[in-house]
C-alpha cells in the first residue's frame, strides 16, 4: 500500500472533515493494528518524546524510553500520588502501565474506543493490579462527574470527531482542581481552531508547549526497532511505515519541517466548578 493510499485515509480521517466516517475509519485501523502488532514487547502506539533533560527508568524499561517520554513529560510535577487517573485513548496500555508503575495512584483505567485493542491493552498489562481498561467513547465517556483527579490524553484527539464533545467530558469527569494533560499533534494550520476545541468551560490552560523537535528525536531513536518489525509486513508495509512515521513518511516530514505540530498542554479544572 502506498503513502497515496495512506493520504486518502487520512483526508476522511482528518479532524472534523468527515466526523461520522472519521470514527469508523480510525477504530478500524487500530482494530488491523492490534490483530497484526501482537508482539509482547510493544505496549505502545505513540510516537514518542526525547526530553532535553533524561529522566530515570526501570532497566526492564529502557526498550520503551522514547514511547514512555510522552507520559513522563505529561505527568512530571502533577499531584498523581494516591489520585484516580483516566487516560483517555490509552491504546495498547503501556502509558497507563507507566503511570500506575511509577507514580504511585490509587487506580489508573484506560479507556480506548477499539475492542480489539483494549483486549490486547488487558492481555499485556495484567500484572499491574491498581490498571484496568475499558472500551468507551472519548465524546460520551461511561463515568459519572467528578470521577477522576487526572485525565491523560496521549496522541489521540486527531482521530476524534467532535473535539469540543471530548473536551466537555473530559471537563465533566474531573474533580474541581483536577489536571487534563494533552499531547497531540495537528497541521500548524488547525493550531488556532484547536484553542478553540479543548476551550470546555472549568477548563483553564496552564500551559502550552511545542515538543515537535523532541517528538522527531523519538522517531529517529526507534526506527531501527519498527523498520525490523515493519519489514514483517508484506500486505501492508508501505500503509504501517506511513502511519508509524517512519524516516521519510508523510508524518514524519510534516513533524521536522514544521508543518505539522505536535503539541503538549495542561489544562486545570476550576475549583468552582
Amino acid at each position: 500500500m502506498s503513502s497515496s493510499l495512506f493520504s486518502k485515509v487520512l483526508d476522511v480521517a482528518g479532524p472534523g472533515k468527515f466526523p461520522r466516517a472519521q470514527k469508523w475509519v480510525w477504530k478500524r485501523i487500530y482494530n488491523l493494528l492490534s490483530r497484526f502488532w501482537s508482539d509482547g514487547d510493544w505496549r505502545f502506539m505513540n510516537y514518542g518524546f526525547v526530553p532535553a533533560k533524561p529522566f530515570e527508568l526501570r532497566p526492564e524499561d529502557e526498550a520503551e524510553r522514547a514511547f514512555i517520554g510522552l507520559y513522563q513529560q505529561a505527568v512530571d510535577g502533577l499531584p498523581v500520588e494516591g489520585a484516580r487517573v483516566l487516560e483517555i485513548g490509552s491504546g495498547r496500555g503501556g502509558g497507563s502501565r507507566y503511570v500506575a508503575r511509577y507514580y504511585s495512584p490509587t487506580a489508573v483505567t484506560g479507556l480506548d474506543y477499539s475492542p480489539e485493542t483494549v483486549r490486547r491493552a488487558r492481555k499485556l498489562n495484567a500484572d499491574v493490579p491498581v490498571l484496568s481498561f475499558t472500551t468507551g467513547d472519548a465524546e460520551n465517556l461511561p463515568f459519572p462527574d467528578g470521577s477522576f483527579d487526572i485525565v491523560v490524553n496521549i496522541e489521540s484527539s486527531h482521530c476524534y470527531g467532535d473535539v469540543p464533545a471530548f473536551a466537555r467530558e473530559v471537563s465533566r469527569v474531573l474533580k474541581p482542581g483536577g489536571w487534563f494533560t494533552f499531547a497531540d499533534m495537528r497541521p500548524k494550520s488547525q493550531l488556532a481552531a484547536l484553542d478553540i476545541q479543548l476551550g470546555a468551560p472549568g477548563l483553564e490552560l496552564v500551559e502550552n508547549r511545542n515538543i515537535s523537535k523532541g517528538v522527531v528525536e523519538a522517531l529517529n531513536a526507534a526506527e531501527t526497532r519498527k523498520s525490523e518489525r515493519i519489514g514483517k509486513a508484506f500486505l501492508f508495509r508501505r500503509f504501517i511505515s506511513e502511519f508509524s512515521g517512519s524516516k521519510g513518511s508523510m508524518l514524519y516530514k510534516g513533524l521536522k519541517g514544521g508543518s505539522v505540530v505536535y503539541v503538549a498542554r495542561r489544562y486545570r479544572k476550576s475549583q468552582a466548578s
